[in-house]
Protein backbone atom coordinates (compact mmCIF):
# COMPACT_ATOMS: atom_id res chain seq x y z
CA UNK A 1 0.00 0.00 0.00
CA UNK A 2 1.35 3.44 -0.88
CA UNK A 3 1.60 6.15 1.25
CA UNK A 4 -0.28 9.49 0.13
CA UNK A 5 1.67 11.74 2.23
CA UNK A 6 4.82 10.18 0.83
CA UNK A 7 3.54 9.89 -2.81
CA UNK A 8 2.67 14.26 -2.37
CA UNK A 9 6.03 15.11 -1.23
CA UNK A 10 7.72 13.35 -3.77
CA UNK A 11 5.46 15.24 -6.20
CA UNK A 12 6.39 18.04 -4.35
CA UNK A 13 10.18 17.90 -5.16
CA UNK A 14 10.23 16.20 -8.67
CA UNK A 15 7.07 16.12 -10.54
CA UNK A 16 6.16 12.65 -11.67
CA UNK A 17 8.35 11.11 -8.80
CA UNK A 18 5.06 10.16 -6.47
CA UNK A 19 3.28 8.87 -9.59
CA UNK A 20 6.26 6.76 -10.30
CA UNK A 21 5.86 5.50 -6.63
CA UNK A 22 2.46 4.30 -7.40
CA UNK A 23 3.39 2.85 -10.03
CA UNK A 24 2.29 4.85 -12.81
CA UNK A 25 5.52 4.65 -15.06
CA UNK A 26 4.30 6.43 -18.39
CA UNK A 27 2.25 9.09 -16.37
CA UNK A 28 5.20 9.91 -14.34
CA UNK A 29 7.65 10.26 -17.30
CA UNK A 30 5.28 12.62 -19.02
CA UNK A 31 4.87 14.63 -16.12
CA UNK A 32 8.12 14.87 -15.73
CA UNK A 33 9.40 15.92 -19.35
CA UNK A 34 6.54 18.36 -19.57
CA UNK A 35 7.76 20.14 -16.52
CA UNK A 36 11.28 19.79 -17.43
CA UNK A 37 10.38 22.07 -20.67
CA UNK A 38 7.88 24.32 -18.75
CA UNK A 39 10.79 24.96 -16.90
CA UNK A 40 13.06 25.85 -19.92
CA UNK A 41 10.61 27.63 -21.10
CA UNK A 42 10.05 29.82 -17.63
CA UNK A 43 12.90 32.02 -19.05
CA UNK A 44 10.84 34.01 -21.35
CA UNK A 45 8.27 33.70 -18.47
CA UNK A 46 5.62 31.75 -20.40
CA UNK A 47 6.73 28.54 -19.18
CA UNK A 48 6.12 30.03 -15.46
CA UNK A 49 1.98 29.36 -15.03
CA UNK A 50 2.16 26.14 -17.62
CA UNK A 51 5.01 24.49 -14.87
CA UNK A 52 3.24 25.33 -11.92
CA UNK A 53 -0.18 23.67 -13.18
CA UNK A 54 1.80 20.47 -13.94
CA UNK A 55 3.38 20.75 -10.86
CA UNK A 56 -0.07 21.23 -8.81
CA UNK A 57 -1.66 18.39 -10.61
CA UNK A 58 1.63 16.12 -10.15
CA UNK A 59 0.60 16.53 -5.98
CA UNK A 60 -3.26 15.95 -6.63
CA UNK A 61 -2.81 12.75 -8.86
CA UNK A 62 -0.15 11.10 -6.84
CA UNK A 63 -1.95 11.61 -3.84
CA UNK A 64 -5.47 9.87 -5.51
CA UNK A 65 -3.68 7.24 -7.14
CA UNK A 66 -1.84 6.57 -3.64
CA UNK A 67 -5.52 6.67 -1.83
CA UNK A 68 -7.03 4.18 -4.42
CA UNK A 69 -4.29 1.54 -3.27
Amino acid sequence: MASSLLAVVLSFFIPGLGQFYTGQLLKAIALFVMAALFAGLSTILIGIPFYILVWLYSMYDAYVAAAEE
